[in-house]
């Protein structure tokens, strides 16, 4: 009996990819023809992201956000990659946990931090005066102490005297941190001085949730015992992050008709900040707008226990953070962020050219007017917002 072949006209679809056969590595190998070569499972999505930002993220019009969670800049992920990618033009700003900043100071100062195990006796780490991240170990009082000594003398500076959200505290301190580094030949070692340089706005999305945190919260409680509130005037504001976060995703799509891609590297509350510029445009303002246009994650976290949730590209897009016809260019890839974000930052520096710098912490004040003007022009409960609020008392 004849065997016939049964067809179906539909499958080439599923089948166009590129075949698995990757060529064998060699020592001629560089880091990027290795990262082109993998082929599968989160290697595969590892490359996926590669390629995404080799491809889109690169175009002068597509303003890049990214945030950092973790411990990540004591593990000096600050110098080896953080920075590299700012000053090659794929930072525009930046979202990161107070955390991270406050450990970048240790770099700043020139305070040193050491590689070590996890298999120690904490018990005995704290005896002898030893603050242990994982497997990072270093001196409490020379370490811990002296940055937080350092930090509230800065804080008393004159232009720290006022309310301000983290995006101007950070540039305040960056400048400071950067004159440190050049005054003691450090290198480029601090994220926060390199978002001073080339006018990269940082934000921390919960101030409050950390040791810089912690100490403005000390030297305000000082101030008010001493009786020197009216000298001691440093106050952060969230809400001030919130719109100025937002005016850089509007300028970028309504004003610049340009993109925005964002690059998640890990979780936690900078992820969502980053995020909830969309809904905050669209939800709460009014405005029209889609969504970010491009979407990487790079986490071990999951949506079905929580850690992830709202956060993965097409969960995102119910919420109107990601643009849904856009979920083909978008990433998820499950791997450690300590391993990943080398890796991509050898990539991209070796198959794109350096992007020029947006510098939007310059244009702060210009974006925040466009912010303002758009949400006049689009929101059809502000007479109503307006009769409301002038009955509060005065």
């Amino acid at each position: 009996m004849q065997h016939t072949k049964k067809e179906y006209p539909a499958k080439h679809h599923y089948l166009s990819g590129k075949r698995v056969l990757p060529q064998p590595i060699s020592v001629d190998s560089n880091i990027a023809s290795v990262i082109d070569n993998m082929d599968a499972y989160n290697g595969g999505r590892l490359r996926a992201a590669c390629q995404l930002l080799r491809d889109r993220y690169s175009a002068e019009d597509v303003t890049v956000g990214i945030s950092i969670a973790g411990a990540l800049t004591p593990a000096g992920l600050g110098p080896s990659a953080i920075i590299p990618l700012m000053k090659h033009g794929f930072v525009d700003w930046m979202v990161s946990t107070g955390a991270n900043m406050y450990h970048d100071l240790h770099f700043a100062f020139n305070l040193p931090m050491f590689r070590g195990t996890h298999n120690v006796d904490d018990a005995d780490l704290r005896d002898k005066g030893v603050t242990r991240i994982y497997d990072i170990l270093f001196d409490y009082e020379d370490v811990l102490m002296e940055t937080d000594r350092r930090l509230r003398k800065i804080m008393l500076r004159p232009e720290f005297q006022k309310e301000m959200g983290t995006r101007e505290y950070y540039h305040h301190l960056g400048k400071v941190i950067n004159e440190h580094e050049q005054r003691n030949n450090l290198g480029e070692v601090s994220i926060l001085a390199a978002a001073y340089r080339n006018g990269i706005p940082v934000f921390t999305s919960s101030p409050g949730d950390s040791t810089i945190g912690m100490n403005v919260a000390g030297l305000e409680l000082l101030a008010e015992a001493s009786g020197l509130r009216d000298h001691f005037k440093l106050k952060i504001n969230p809400s001030i992050d919130v719109n100025d976060s937002t005016a850089i995703v509007l300028n970028a799509k309504k004003y610049e008709n340009g993109k925005t891609g964002v690059l998640l590297i890990g979780g936690g509350s900078p992820k969502n900040f980053l995020l909830q510029t969309e809904p905050q445009i669209q939800e709460v303002l009014m405005i029209p707008e889609a969504g970010q246009d491009y979407d990487i994650n790079i986490t071990d976290a999951r949506p079905d226990t929580g850690g992830l949730s709202g956060a993965p590209p097409s969960e995102a897009a119910s919420w109107g953070k990601i643009d849904p016809t856009k979920l083909e260019e978008t990433v998820t890839a499950y791997v450690d962020v300590t391993v990943a974000l080398p890796l991509i930052a050898a990539y991209v520096l070796q198959t794109t050219k350096p992007k020029k710098l947006k510098r939007l912490y310059d244009r702060g004040e210009e974006l925040r007017e466009k912010l303002v003007k758009s949400y006049l022009e689009n929101n059809k409960e502000i007479e109503d917002l307006k009769a409301s609020m002038s009955r509060l008392p005065g």
